[in-house]
């Protein structure tokens, strides 16, 4: 799947030309005959048919279009900051599985830290970036929303808004897969680091009326912590 502005995806006949035009001419050679499907990342799908290829772009035959609605329940993981690569793996993984919204988290224990001003804006962007190429490997007519850092004080209150709101802990006596789950609205997810949710961060989110769940009887890392407990979750909804 490649990705094209809403207003291209309107004409019965599009040019896939850019990046999305590079990539599918020359890294995937793609040939008259081949389907090349098209999203505008919120919502919009263009099923096509490679009409003609150029060097560097596609002519596509749109065939027909339809709307994917947004899902419910949403599914929103609070992703602590990790180091390195696991960060984007974090955010890859959780794409593929159908995460909705993704929010990094400066937590207490973070070893990794994102600094004020440019680079910290950087660090943002190799998310949204990961998690757009991770839509288009993954074929979602939706790229999951990857929100501003958030403190503490943001996660709270953004878990008390929730329709369920949940904080992984492996010593939690209550099973994520037992939790009752509402049918529409958000489920908000709280992906420690690898130190773990602090007591105070903990205490933080129960006030705000998340509770404690685990997952399973091992210790996951928290680059894989958040794909899996979406897993498990959406296992339990008529999205999957």
């Amino acid at each position: 799947m490649f990705l094209a502005a809403r207003d291209r995806l309107a004409a019965d006949t599009v040019l896939l030309d850019g990046p999305e035009g590079r990539h599918a001419a020359t890294v995937r050679r793609l040939r008259p005959g081949d389907r090349a499907d098209l999203a505008d990342g919120e919502g919009l799908l263009a099923e096509c048919v490679v009409a003609a290829a150029r060097p560097g772009a596609l002519e596509l035959t749109v065939l027909r279009r339809h709307h994917v609605p947004p899902p419910e329940p949403r599914v929103c993981v609070v992703q602590a900051i990790a180091k390195g690569e696991r960060a984007e793996l974090a955010v890859e993984t959780m794409t593929e599985v159908g995460v909705d919204t993704v929010v990094p988290w400066a937590a207490e224990r973070c070893v990794a830290v994102w600094p004020a001003g440019e680079r910290g804006a950087r660090a943002l962007d190799r998310w949204r970036a990961t998690a757009r190429e991770a839509a288009k490997q993954s074929r979602r007519a939706r790229i999951p929303e990857v929100t501003a850092l958030a403190r503490t004080a943001d996660v709270a209150a953004r878990a008390a808004q929730a329709a369920c709101a949940v904080i992984l802990a492996p010593d939690a006596p209550v099973r994520l897969g037992a939790l009752p789950l509402p049918g529409t609205g958000e489920i908000l997810v709280v992906v420690g680091p690898e130190g773990g949710v602090s007591p105070a961060e903990r205490a933080a989110f129960e006030a705000a009326g998340a509770v404690a769940a685990r997952l399973g009887p091992t210790v996951l890392r928290t680059s894989t912590a958040g794909a899996v407990a979406a897993t498990v979750l959406l296992s339990r909804t008529p999205r999957w």
